[in-house]
C-alpha cells in the first residue's frame, strides 16, 4: 500500500509503523492536458505537477496538509477526480506551542481513524515505539561529524531530491536540505518507553511542530534563530523558490539584507527544462566558494618549460577557442557557428585556432571548456562555468572592470567582480530569450535587415518608439504592427535597442551598479545596444576588440593555471 504526501508536517513515521509505504511526491513534469482541464492556468507549477503525478497513478492514497491556498485547491480537485482513493487533508496549526501540539495530536488521531475506516489499518502503539526507537538511533548515528569540501544548505520552498543531486553534480561535496522536503527532523526529546497511545502521539506531534518552522507559520522567529547555526555549518546557501510562488522570496531578501553570507537564489517549476541554466548558476556559485585557492586571487606564475593551453567556449550560437602561451600571450583565436553539433563545431573551431597559431594539437598541453556545451567537449581536460571564465577573461583584459554585462545568443548575465577580479555576485535571465542575441536575430528577420547592420541603422532614427513587450514572441508581433503603421525601420531598431537595454538594466540593478563596466558577447558588437545601455547607466562601457572570445580567454587562463 503506497500513500503519497507533500509536506514535512505529515506524520510519515507513524504511518510507516502501520505498514504503510509513504512516498514523497516529487513531480518532474506537468501533464498540461490534465492540469489545464482541472486547474486554473495561474496555479502553482508544483501543485500542477503533483496533480499530474497522482492522476498518472501509483498511489493508493494521498495525505495533504493545508499549508497554502494551492494545496487546498489541490485537495478539492483530487477529492473530486480520485473518488476511488483516500484523499485526506490535515489541518495544521499555525503556531508551535503546547496548545498547537495538542491540536495537531488530535488531527493525527483523526488521520489514524480515517486509515482504519478506509483501509482497515489499525494503529498499534507498541509497533510505533519500536519503530521510533530504531529511527532515533539511526538519526543520531547518521549526523555528519566533520564538514568536508564545499558544504551547502538548500533553503526556501520545497525541492525535489533531483535538485539536491543536481547541486551535488555541480560540485558541492555536501548538501543539507532545510526546505519543506528536508529530512532533518530533530527529535527534541526521547520518548517514555512506558508512554501510552495518547502520550506517544503527542510526543510525535511535538517533534513535528517544533522542527524548523515553515515560512507560513505565524511565528518564524525560531526559523531566523537557526540561521546562525546553519551558516556556521555550511559554506553557502542555495535559496530555492517555485515559479509563481514568491512567498519564500521574503526570507531570501531578509538573509541578503541582514547577513554577509554567500547565497544564491534559484527558481524552478518542477520540470527539467531549465537544468542547463540551473547547473551553470550553481556550478559558478560552488566555484566561487571553492576558489579560495583554486579559482580566486591573482594569476599564478607559470612553471618553467614551454607550455601552450586552450580555452573552448561552447555557446548556443557560436563556439570560440583561444590559444594561450605560458606568458599569457594570445597566439590565436577562432569563432565559428555552433550549429547542430556541439562536438563538430568545437573540433572545427579548435582546428582553425591551432592552424592560425602554427602549431599542432599535440602542442596543446591542457584544455578547459566552458559554456552550455562544456561537458560535451571530448578533448577538454576540465570544465568551468562561463561565469567564472568571463570574470577571469574580463579582468585580464581590463583590471579596472567591476561589472561585466554579457549578452549572448541564448541568455544574458551580469557579473560583479571584486578588486582582485573574483566573482562576488551574478544574475542571469530566466530561460527567456528577451534581451538576448536571439531576440535581436528574430527582430532583424522581421525587419529584413542583416543583424550586423542594426547598430548602424539605429543611428538614422528620428523618432522615439517604445517596444513595450519584453517577450520575444509578443515583441515580434508589436514590430509587425509598427511596420503596418509605416514607422521607419531605423526608429523601430532604436526602440528594440532600448528594449534590450531596459532588460539589461533590470539584471544590473539586481546586483547593484558599480563601474567600470565591460560588455562581452556577440551583442557587444552592436553599437546601438551599447550606446543605449551607456545612456541608461550614465557611464561608458568598455567593449573589447573581440567581445565574443572573453569566455574562451578566461578558460584558457584557467587552463594555464592548471
Amino acid at each position: 500500500m503506497t500513500v503519497g504526501y507533500i509536506c514535512k508536517y505529515t506524520p510519515v513515521k507513524l504511518l510507516e509503523s502501520m505498514g504503510v509505504e509513504c512516498r514523497r511526491i516529487e513531480p518532474w513534469y506537468i501533464d498540461n492536458e490534465v492540469a489545464e482541464a482541472l486547474m486554473h492556468p495561474n496555479m502553482c507549477t508544483y501543485v500542477k505537477g503533483v496533480l499530474s503525478e497522482v492522476v498518472r497513478g501509483g498511489y493508493d492514497g494521498i495525505v495533504l496538509v493545508n499549508c497554502c491556498d494551492s494545496a487546498r485547491r489541490l485537495y478539492d480537485v483530487l477529492k473530486s477526480a480520485k473518488e476511488d482513493m483516500m484523499v485526506y487533508m490535515l489541518d495544521l496549526p499555525r503556531k508551535s506551542g503546547d496548545q498547537a501540539v495538542a491540536v495537531y495530536a488530535c488531527e493525527i488521531k483523526k488521520l489514524i481513524q480515517a486509515f482504519a475506516d478506509f483501509y482497515g489499518k489499525k494503529f498499534n502503539v507498541q509497533d510505533f515505539k519500536e519503530y521510533m526507537w530504531i529511527e532515533q538511533n539511526a538519526t543520531q548515528a547518521n549526523k555528519p561529524k566533520v564538514r568536508k569540501g564545499v558544504s551547502l544548505a538548500i533553503m526556501g520552498a520545497r525541492c525535489s531530491s533531483h535538485l539536491v543531486d543536481l547541486i551535488k553534480d555541480a560540485g558541492a561535496d555536501e548538501v543539507l536540505n532545510y526546505t519543506c522536503t528536508g529530512d532533518l527532523l530533530e527529535y527534541t526529546s526521547l520518548f517514555d518507553k512506558s508512554a501510552g497511545e495518547q502520550e506517544m502521539i503527542e510526543w510525535y506531534a511535538g517533534c513535528l511542530m517544533r522542527s524548523i518552522p515553515c515560512m507560513r507559520m505565524a511565528d518564524i522567529d525560531r526559523r531566523r534563530d537557526v540561521l546562525e547555526d546553519i551558516m556556521a555549518n555550511v559554506d553557502g546557501i542555495v535559496y530555492h523558490t517555485i515559479k509563481f510562488c514568491e512567498f519564500y522570496s521574503y526570507e531570501y531578501s531578509y538573509i541578503k539584507d541582514n547577513w554577509h553570507f554567500p547565497i544564491l537564489k534559484i527558481e524552478s517549476d518542477f520540470t527539467r527544462d531549465g537544468e542547463g541554466q540551473l547547473m551553470t548558476r550553481v556550478s559558478a556559485f560552488v566555484e566561487s566558494l571553492r576558489g579560495k585557492g583554486e579559482f580566486r586571487g591573482s594569476l599564478r606564475k607559470p612553471k618553467p618549460g614551454k607550455r601552450i593551453v586552450a580555452g573552448v567556449d561552447s555557446g548556443s550560437l557560436s563556439t570560440d577557442v583561444v590559444i594561450l602561451d605560458e606568458d599569457y600571450n594570445i597566439l590565436s583565436y577562432s569563432v565559428v557557428p555552433t550549429g547542430a553539433s556541439i562536438v563538430e563545431s568545437a573540433n572545427k573551431a579548435f582546428s582553425q585556432a591551432i592552424e592560425k597559431a602554427g602549431i599542432s594539437r599535440d602542442d596543446v598541453s591542457f584544455v578547459v571548456s566552458t559554456g552550455y556545451g562544456r561537458i560535451n567537449i571530448p578533448f577538454a581536460d576540465k570544465q568551468v562555468t562561463e561565469i567564472t571564465c568571463h570574470g577571469k577573461g574580463a579582468y585580464f583584459l581590463n583590471n579596472s572592470v567591476r561589472t561585466i554585462i554579457d549578452i549572448g545568443g541564448q541568455d544574458s548575465k551580469v557579473i560583479r567582480l571584486d578588486d582582485h577580479g573574483n566573482v562576488v555576485d551574478f544574475v542571469m535571465n530566466d530561460r527567456c530569450s528577451a534581451g538576448t542575441g536571439r531576440f535581436l536575430e528574430v527582430m532583424a528577420k522581421a525587419l529584413e535587415i542583416p543583424l550586423e547592420e542594426m547598430g548602424e541603422e539605429a543611428q538614422k532614427a528620428t523618432e522615439e518608439i517604445n517596444i513595450t513587450s519584453i517577450c520575444t514572441v509578443f515583441a515580434e508581433s508589436e514590430v509587425i504592427s509598427l511596420i503596418a503603421q509605416n514607422k521607419k525601420r531605423a526608429d523601430i531598431v532604436k526602440g528594440l535597442h532600448n528594449s534590450v537595454a531596459s532588460k539589461t538594466i533590470g539584471l544590473l540593478d539586481r546586483v547593484g551598479r558599480k563601474g567600470a563596466y565591460m560588455m562581452t558577447g556577440g551583442v557587444a558588437k552592436n553599437r546601438g545596444v551599447v550606446e543605449a545601455i551607456e545612456q541608461k547607466i550614465g557611464e561608458k562601457v568598455y567593449v573589447p576588440e573581440e567581445p565574443q572570445i572573453v569566455g574562451a580567454l578566461g578558460a584558457a587562463i584557467l587552463a594555464l593555471q592548471e
